[in-house]
Formats: C-alpha cells, structure tokens, sequence
C-alpha cells in the first residue's frame, strides 16, 4: 500500500530495479531506460511510418530533362546543402564551403569540453540553462533561415525575390558593393575579437573563474565566429558591404 508522502519515484523504483537502472531519488525524476528511451523509441516508429508511407504515396517532383546547353538560373542545390550555397553570396567559397562547416562540427564536439557545468545535468529544463539553449537555438534557427532564403527567395541570378514578385521579370544588375579599406576593416576585426574577451571577463567575471583560461578563450571565440556570420549577413544585405577585409591572401 502507497504509504502518505510516497513519491511516483519509490512506486516506481522496483520497475527501474528490474531493468538495471535506478531514479536519482530526487522528487519528479526517473531514470533515462525505461522511461525517455521508449518514448523516444516510439516516436521515432511514428516517424518512420510516417515517412514510409508518404513515400509510397507521393511521387519526387522531378524536372525536365537536364539540357547540356542551357544552363538552369537558378541553379540550387538540394535543399538541406541549398544553405552552404546561400553562404557563398556573404563569404568567400572556401570560408563559405570549408572553414564554416568545419567550425561548426569542431564547435559541436567541443561543446561537452568548454561547458563544465553541471547544472541541470539529467534534466530537459530551459529556465535553468536559459542562455546556453538560447545560444543554440539562434544557430539552429539561423541554419534554416539560410536554406529558406536560398529555397524561397533566390531567383534569377541569384536575387532575392519575394513570394509575390514575378521571376519573369529579370532584375538589373545587384547595387554596387564595396569593401572596407584596410585601415578600418583591420581595427574592426581586432576590436570585434578582441573587445569581448575583456568585456565579458568585466561583465561576467565568474565566467573565467570556472572554466579557467583555455577553456574561456575558446568557448568566446567561437561564440563570436558564430555571430560574425549573421552580422556579415546583414552588412551585405543592408549595407551593401563586399568584405570587411580585403588581402592578397584571404578576405573577409
């Protein structure tokens, strides 16, 4: 019998017992197998269903036969690579097709090293890890807007067009660009990098103390290279700006 004050995790402790894996005897917690992971299970079946059928009952658009002599405008990609295309219109290819991608899988696998805390740690909350999935959350939102401006909005030479303009209607050549001189783009990009180590080490002081110098140094750089690219987005998109800075060897 249920005795009074008896949690869902002690009714519940023989079940876990018997599949190896024990609550943690906190109050609203059960252990990962069985719980999560049958869920988890499940809805991944559902999915797959899912995708089963609708693959069966609906054919793949497929378009007209390929012409060697006429070359299609625009030429896209496949959706889910449509966004590393529509990176090469702000960035230089290799940034744009090598160096990005690249930084965010060594981000990703980075993450378990830079992040030591251990708040939250078992949970799925958002209220005490606010900032980091907000961190998170930007760049998973900032990857599908990507592959939707490239998808819905690129038209004819690769301009934007939006859901009522006609791609019929060719548009002129793109406005004028123009890059910053070296003498401003230079200072800028120091300033940029090297401004919020400083700030955030003033504003968050805590910060360094816990994740120590190595770990501070490349958890904000990476966060700063990350922002770096939406706002080379938006220079391009309402400035009208090439490249911040312009070398014989790269630019930016």
């Amino acid at each position: 019998m249920k005795q009074p004050g008896e949690t869902r995790i002690t009714s519940e402790r023989p079940v876990a017992q018997a599949f190896g894996a024990m609550p943690t005897g906190r109050p609203g917690d059960v252990a990962v197998f069985p719980y999560l992971v049958y869920i988890e299970f499940l809805a991944a079946l559902l999915f797959s269903i899912v995708l089963l059928v609708w693959s069966l009952t609906v054919d793949a658009p497929l378009l007209q036969e390929a012409n060697p002599g006429v070359t299609e405008n625009p030429a896209k990609a496949p959706w889910y690579f449509v966004g590393l295309q529509e990176l090469l219109v702000y960035f230089d290819p290799w940034i744009a097709g090598v160096m990005i991608p690249t930084l965010i899988i060594v981000g990703l696998m980075a993450i378990p090293y830079l992040d030591t805390s251990t708040n939250a740690v078992g949970r799925y909350t958002i209220r005490e890890r606010r900032l980091v999935i907000s961190h998170f959350g930007f760049g998973f939102a900032l990857w599908w807007i990507l592959i939707f401006i490239g998808q819905f909005l690129r038209g004819p030479n690769w301009h934007i067009y939006w859901p009522w303009q006609d791609w019929s209607m060719v548009k002129s050549a793109e406005a004028t660009l123009w890059d910053f001189p070296w003498w401003v783009g230079l200072p800028a990009l120091i300033a940029y990098f090297g401004g919020p180590l400083f700030l955030a080490q003033k504003r968050w002081p805590w910060l360094l103390e816990r994740l120590g110098m190595t770990r501070y140094v490349g958890a904000v750089t990476l966060a700063l290279l990350f922002y770096g690219v939406p706002i080379k987005m938006l220079l391009r998109l309402l400035f009208n700006v090439k490249y911040v800075l312009v070398t014989q060897w790269f630019n930016v």
